[in-house]
């Protein structure tokens, strides 16, 4: 699943904003703080505090400063009803404006028949949509309320 936000930005500045493995912080209004052991290095772990108490922990799979973009993947468990869940945020150009892009691959929460309402595939949709929702939308009100 993917969820795309138009920006009127130009894609460094956007990209300035996001590009830190350890900014989720700095833009996303569920998260209290995202500290990455290992900065941007492929491999950095970063562990999400949510503000209302959840954590997840995620790995680096891969930065691309060029193409600006960045994969992770997080551990099972934790505050998302998933498994499996692998993510990419990309920012791209579009004339003077920018196009985020943050697109997710995962399975539910219970991965056997007959899952619980709260670790169904409609949970999981419904968690990682917001997430994504969220984010690009005060993403979008802080990069253009400058």
């Amino acid at each position: 699943m993917s969820e795309k936000v138009s920006i009127e930005a130009p894609a460094d500045v956007v990209w300035a904003k996001i590009k830190n493995f350890n900014a989720l912080k700095d833009w996303h209004p569920a998260v209290a703080d995202s500290p990455a052991d290992k900065g941007n290095a492929e491999g950095s772990v970063r562990t999400l505090k949510l503000k209302d108490g959840g954590t997840l922990v995620e790995t680096l799979e891969s930065y691309d400063e060029a193409q600006k973009k960045y994969s992770y993947r997080a551990k099972d468990g934790g505050a998302l009803p998933v498994t499996n869940y692998t993510s990419t945020l990309t920012v791209v150009a579009d004339g003077g404006k920018s196009v985020v892009e943050w697109r997710g691959a995962f399975y539910r929460g219970y991965p056997n028949n007959d899952p619980p309402p709260d670790k169904n595939d409609e949970a999981a949709i419904k968690a990682v949509t917001g997430v994504y929702r969220g984010g690009l939308a005060n993403l979008k009100k802080m990069m253009e309320s400058k």
